[in-house]
C-alpha cells in the first residue's frame, strides 16, 4: 500500500531522515518505490508526523523559511545536507546554522510583513447582534480599508444560514458562535469540513430574559414546563442555559423545552407567549426590557464571568490558499476588537452599528448593552461595565470546555480528542502573532481553569469533568 507522501520542503530541514525533495515529481528512492521497506515507512511516518505538528499557518511559513535557508547553505545539494545532518545530529546542525545566520530574526522579519491581499473583495457574514461588533464596526470605522480590504458585511438571518453559506463558499469568512467551528470540523450537525477560529470577538454579553408575567418566578427551580429560546444548538447560549438549569436540579431535555429561535425573532416570540424566556445575545435582551415584555433574570457573566460567545471563523482552505488575505482580515478584526474593548469608544461604536443595514436597533438600546448602564425591567438601573467585553484570544481551554458540554449532552459521542480538536480549530498562535504586531501582549499559555457556578473546570481532565455532573447524558 502506498504511503502518504509529505509535502515538498516541509520536512525538518535539520534532520538527516527528511528528504526535502519529496513531492509530485520527486525521483528519490522513497517516492520512486512501488513498495516501501520498513525503514522507508518509518522515515515517512517520522516526516509526516513532523508536518502534522505544523498546526498553524505561521508554523507552516516558518518551516518553509527554515527549509529555504538550510537548503541554500548547502547549495541545494540534498545529499550534502542529509550527510552533514547525520554527522552532526539535528540539534547540533540547527545550532551551527543559527550561530552564523540569524534564523529567528529572519523568520520574524519575513512573517512580520503581511503581503498584499491576494483577494481584496470579500463577503463576511454576520448575525445582527452586539457580539458581532468587531466584524460590523470594522466596515463603517475603516478597519478593513486600513488593511487593504474591501469587505461586504452581510446581514444573515441565523446561524444555520451562516454555517451553510460558509460551507458553500458564499461567505469568505463569518461571525460564528464559538462552538460552531468545532462542530463543523467534527461533522456535528453538518458535513465535516476543517474550520478554524483564530480570534474570539466578545466575552460575556448574553442574558437570561423572562416574560414580564414571570416576575414571581425568578428562581430557576420554578421553571419546570417553561419554553426557552436559544439562537442555535451549537451555541454558548444553549450550553450555558443547560448548565444553569441543571445546577438548579432541572433536566434541560425533560423539565423544560429548548427551542432554536433566530435572535431577531426572540422578542416577538416572547410577546406572543411562544416562549417563557430565552438565553439570547444582545441587544434582544435589552430590547425586551425596552418594549416592556421581559425582564433580565441574570447576565451570563453571573454564570461564568469571562465566557466566550462569538468569534471570527473561516475554512482552513481559505486561510491556506489566501494567506495574505487571511492575515490582513485577522489583523483588521483583532485591531477592531481591541478598539471595542475600550470603554471610551463604546458610545461611538453603538452609533456606528445601530443603522438598518447592521443591527437596526435604537441607539439607546445598544448603548445600555455596550456601556453596561442599563434598566433590568424590574425597576432597577444597574452599572456593569463588563456586561459585554471584547478579547480576541481564543483560549484552547475554552474550546475544551465547549467540547465537554457537547459530550455531556449527547451532541458528540465516543472517544473525544478534546485537546487535539481544540488546538486544531482555535488558532492561538495566529492570534498571538497579530496581537504582538499591534503592540499587545498575548497570554503566555493557552490553557487555564475556570470556576463556573462554584464548580472548577480543569482542562487537563475533560472526560472526568463531562462525567462529573448529576444530570448528564454521558
Amino acid at each position: 500500500m502506498a504511503s502518504k507522501r509529505p509535502s515538498n520542503s516541509l520536512g525538518n530541514p535539520y534532520s538527516a531522515k527528511a528528504d526535502l525533495r519529496h513531492g509530485a515529481n520527486c525521483g528519490c528512492e522513497v517516492c520512486g518505490a512501488e513498495t516501501l521497506s520498513d525503514e522507508m515507512v518509518a522515515t515517512e511516518i517520522e516526516v509526516a508526523g513532523e508536518q502534522d505538528s505544523l498546526n498553524s499557518s505561521e508554523a507552516v511559513m516558518e518551516r518553509a523559511i527554515e527549509s529555504a535557508v538550510v537548503r541554500s547553505v548547502f547549495g541545494h545539494n540534498e545529499l550534502s545536507r542529509r550527510s552533514f545532518a547525520g554527522l552532526l545530529g539535528t540539534t547540533a546542525l540547527a545550532a551551527a546554522i543559527s550561530s552564523v545566520f540569524p534564523m529567528e530574526k529572519a523568520k520574524a522579519a519575513i512573517l512580520d510583513t503581511l503581503g498584499k491581499p491576494e483577494k481584496s473583495k470579500l463577503n463576511v457574514g454576520f448575525v445582527p447582534i452586539t457580539c458581532a461588533t468587531p466584524i460590523i464596526m470594522a466596515k463603517p470605522l475603516g478597519f478593513y480599508e486600513k488593511y487593504g480590504l474591501d469587505v461586504d458585511v452581510i446581514k444573515t438571518a441565523g446561524w444555520a444560514v451562516a454555517r451553510d453559506k460558509s460551507l458553500n463558499k458564499e461567505y469568505d469568512a463569518a461571525h460564528m458562535l464559538t462552538p460552531m467551528p468545532l462542530a463543523i470540523t467534527m461533522g456535528a450537525g453538518s458535513t465535516a469540513t476543517p474550520f478554524i477560529m483564530p480570534a474570539v470577538e466578545n466575552i460575556n454579553g448574553q442574558a437570561i430574559v423572562l416574560h414580564v408575567d414571570h416576575k414571581d418566578k425568578n428562581d430557576p427551580k420554578m421553571w419546570k414546563g417553561f419554553k426557552f429560546g436559544v439562537p442555535f444548538e451549537y451555541s454558548m447560549h444553549n450550553f450555558l442555559l443547560r448548565y444553569y438549569v441543571a445546577e438548579a436540579g432541572l433536566d434541560p431535555d425533560k423539565d423544560i423545552q429548548i427551542r432554536v429561535v433566530p435572535p431577531p425573532e426572540m422578542v416577538a416570540n416572547l410577546r406572543a407567549g411562544n416562549l417563557d424566556g430565552y438565553l439570547s445575545p444582545d441587544p434582544f435582551n435589552q430590547r425586551a426590557v425596552w418594549e416592556k415584555v421581559g425582564f433580565i433574570h441574570a447576565l451570563t457573566k453571573e454564570i461564568w464571568d469571562g465566557h466566550p460567545c462569538c468569534a471570527f471563523a473561516c475554512s482552513a482552505e481559505f486561510a491556506e490558499t489566501l494567506p495574505n488575505t487571511y492575515g490582513n482580515l485577522l489583523k483588521a478584526l483583532v485591531d477592531a476588537t481591541t478598539y471595542a474593548s475600550k470603554a471610551e469608544n463604546r458610545k461611538e461604536i453603538s452609533a456606528a452599528i445601530a443603522p438598518t443595514n447592521y443591527l437596526n436597533q435604537p441607539v439607546p438600546v445598544i448603548e445600555q448593552v455596550m456601556t453596561g448602564r442599563y434598566a433590568d425591567g424590574l425597576g432597577n438601573i444597574k452599572d456593569v461595565p463588563d456586561r459585554i467585553d471584547f478579547d480576541p484570544f481564543p483560549w484552547h481551554s475554552m474550546g475544551v470546555w465547549i467540547l465537554t458540554q457537547m459530550k455531556r449532552w449527547g451532541y458528540i459521542e465516543g472517544e473525544v480528542d478534546y485537546k487535539g480538536i481544540a488546538e486544531q480549530v482555535y488558532l492561538t498562535a495566529d492570534c498571538a502573532k497579530i496581537m504582538k504586531k499591534l503592540g499587545l501582549t498575548p497570554p503566555d499559555t493557552t490553557y487555564e481553569s475556570y470556576n463556573i457556578m462554584g464548580k472548577v473546570f480543569d482542562p487537563s481532565e475533560p472526560e472526568a469533568y463531562a462525567k462529573s455532573f448529576a444530570i448528564t447524558r454521558v
